[in-house]
């Protein structure tokens, strides 16, 4: 059986009354022309758990029967994007049957199940009356569809509304997207409502509007309570965590880095905040971050040094860089898809669910200490103060003409003095962001020269390799140097980037 299609959707929904009369769009002026087909029928049979874990974090499962599109149908909230916005993963029928969602479908939203079984929560009967509406150019641009949705629970109808919803046909032309929106003007201005939840949504009721098992929690102010700038902090980056987590599965460019910032994030939270929570509850947390971001490097790190090897190779001669990307390209891309091998198993264990849990658990209820009760003004500033000590020690042992590895040690005290500045600048305000944005500068820096450290290590192993020829072997030689005095002028940029960081410091008064 053939995985799942993706298609991106955006649409725009409105609520009517019954006897609403829809309008002559070509008379409104907003079509050129149209064309309507006859009214069909379709069935559509919603599933969740049977907390409704999935409608409550914006995604919604259904098996359709009828339509040009029947099959099996997940919409998924787009990052970035407003509501109107949504990936539709589709499977056809013969996936599954009533009750039995297809595979596929479960792997993609695992983590957020808890392991809950998909069940049937409700049945949409919809009688759908479409018209195509064309552009200038006589092309279809936008369909609208009137549909009379009847919605039965246990073999019962419980109601009946109406609703009309205008969708770009392809998402990526920018006409359509302003067809969509005069059309929806129109109808506007003749009574009907905008609405920004699904039709099962609308059906099931308020509870479907409830909070995620991971609410986006907003940060206190300086006189508030510490507890409650923590699980801000944590919510934020498990929900993070969780959205990156599907991206992975779904295999979306740059999920991969962006779950590994998050479980770094976490982890260097727990650390920052280390002294406010209990260490018992969280050391194991810690640990297994460790291991998360551990299996996920490996497919990041390596796709980064790739990429900048063959850029870097580009500098060469053409025959210097074609013998170097002929040996990278080879001997890192069975790396890269060995790492991903390792990391999507390591994503569908029982450890990787566990840690999910433990996570989720933790965000909502964060194990704190008695301390934790104070203020954000008596509690937090200390801890920012204490990673950024840390670092200046670690800055003192760098010498412009040392070796690789103390540079490395300053890039991680780095990293964690910019994860706690970034924690509680949206307590503290414009001080601490201004720090948190300098730190960043201070990061990406170290990050390009370990890039350098790294590179330079590998070209070392690759020009090693039995089977690496001496002409292929001199070309990896010439790039090693070329990396050599990437590293050399990251270090001066350092410096630049440095007194600026320590200017920031002393302005926010965590020195």
């Amino acid at each position: 059986m053939t995985g799942p299609t993706t298609h991106r959707e955006v649409e725009r929904k409105l609520r009517v009354h019954g006897l609403f009369e829809m309008p002559d769009l070509v008379k409104a002026g907003v079509a050129a022309s149209t064309s309507s087909s006859p009214t069909f029928s379709m069935k559509a049979v919603y599933h969740d758990t049977t907390e409704l874990t999935l409608f409550r974090w914006g995604i919604t499962l259904r098996r359709r029967e009828g339509g040009g599109d029947a099959g099996w149908h997940m919409k998924l909230p787009v990052a970035g994007a407003d509501g109107s916005a949504r990936d539709e993963m589709r499977m056809p029928l013969d996936s599954g049957a009533v009750g039995s969602v297809p595979g596929a479908l479960v792997e993609v939203v695992a983590p957020l199940l808890h392991e809950l079984p998909l069940v049937p929560v409700i049945v949409l009967q919809t009688e759908r009356t479409p018209t195509v509406v064309f552009d200038a150019d006589g092309r279809e641009s936008v369909e609208v569809v009137d549909d009379v949705v009847t919605v039965t629970h246990d073999g019962r109808v419980v109601s009946v509304f109406r609703e009309v919803e205008i969708e770009s046909i392809d998402p990526e032309d920018p006409q359509a997207g302003i067809m969509t929106d005069a059309i929806s003007r129109v109808l506007l201005s003749m009574g009907a409502e905008p609405s920004s939840v699904s039709k099962a949504a609308s059906a099931l009721g308020p509870r479907t509007a409830e909070p995620p098992d991971v609410p986006a929690v907003p940060s206190p102010g300086p006189s508030g309570l510490a507890v409650d700038a923590i699980r801000a902090v944590l919510s934020e980056h498990v929900r993070h965590l969780l959205m990156a987590d599907i991206g992975v599965r779904r295999d979306i460019p740059d999920s991969v880095h962006q779950m590994r910032v998050a479980s770094r994030r976490l982890r260097s939270a727990l650390a920052t905040f280390g002294p406010l929570l209990d260490e018992a509850a969280c050391s194991p947390i810690r640990e297994e971050l460790q291991w998360l971001a551990n299996e996920l490097g490996a497919i990041r790190d390596t796709e980064v040094l790739m990429e900048r090897l063959d850029d870097h190779a580009g500098a060469l001669p053409d025959a210097d860089s074609e013998r170097c990307r002929v040996v990278i390209d080879s001997a890192l891309g069975s790396r890269i898809a060995a790492a991903k091998s390792s990391a999507l198993a390591a994503l569908r264990s029982d450890r990787h669910q566990q840690l999910i849990d433990d996570l989720m658990i933790m965000a909502v209820a964060p194990p704190v200490v008695d301390r934790a009760y104070l203020s954000c003004d008596e509690t937090l500033l200390p801890l920012v103060t204490r990673t950024w000590r840390h670092l200046e020690r670690s800055i003192a042992a760098v010498r412009m003409d040392g070796p690789s590895e103390p540079w490395h040690a300053a890039r991680i005290k780095a990293k964690r003095a910019r994860y706690a500045a970034e924690a509680v600048a949206p307590v503290f305000g414009k001080k601490l962001q201004r720090l948190s944005r300098s730190l960043a500068e201070v990061t990406e820096v170290l990050g390009d020269h370990q890039d350098a450290h790294i590179a330079k290590t590998t070209l070392r192993g690759l020009a090693s390799l039995p089977d690496t020829s001496g002409s292929a072997g001199l070309s990896l030689g010439l790039l090693y140097a070329f990396e050599s005095d990437v590293e050399l002028d990251d270090r001066l940029r350092f410096s630049e980037v440095w007194s600026d960081a320590r200017h920031r410091a002393r302005t926010a008064e965590i020195t």
